[in-house]
């Protein structure tokens, strides 16, 4: 049997922008701020009293993709088997996981078993966090994030964030050098 040839490389998703394009989005992403704002609080009601199960899955999926490219796993490591949980205040979310052997996935809760470690802020803080507008601890003083229960797991979870590396994340997916 004939051996199949190899595929070609996918492109990159800024390779598939043409260059004019690419460049006006690179632009924009550097010099976009997140607005403040607050989810308004009729929203956030129904929010909470939806199925937190899909958000939780999304984080999860978000996570599982970042682990082992920009969220080394090794460093992780001591955050495996712990209940964790990540609380967006204005937007009603409360959403539950845990690391695995396979990655993170969602866990549900148990009422009377209190998670290792509790991340809580806004949704916007949570969006300038991920997009380093912001850095944990400038959050984290200002009491706008907040952590509670196991602090070396409060400590791991900052000092990984602290530690990738956005900027060349930006560039990769800007197409820029």
């Amino acid at each position: 049997m004939p051996a199949l040839p190899s595929l070609p490389r996918p492109p990159l998703p800024a390779e598939l922008l043409p260059g004019s394009l690419r460049q006006r989005i690179g632009e924009r992403l550097e010099n976009f701020r997140v607005p403040d704002f607050k989810v308004p609080a009729t929203l956030a009601k129904l929010v909470s009293r939806l199925p937190q199960q899909p958000p939780t899955h999304v984080l999860t999926l978000a996570l599982n993709l970042a682990l082992g490219r920009i969220l080394p796993r090794e460093t992780l490591a001591p955050l495996t088997g712990h209940h964790l949980q990540m609380r967006v205040l204005d937007a009603g979310l409360t959403l539950d996981f845990t690391l695995d052997e396979r990655g993170f996935r969602r866990v549900t809760p148990t009422p009377g078993n209190k998670p290792a470690l509790i991340i809580s802020a806004t949704t916007r803080d949570f969006m300038a966090l991920a997009l380093r507008e912001e850095d944990p601890d400038t959050l984290f003083f200002s009491r706008r994030l907040r952590m509670e229960g196991d602090t070396d797991l409060g400590l791991l979870a900052k000092n990984t964030l602290d530690a990738v590396d956005w900027d060349a994340l930006k560039a990769k997916l800007t197409g820029r050098r």
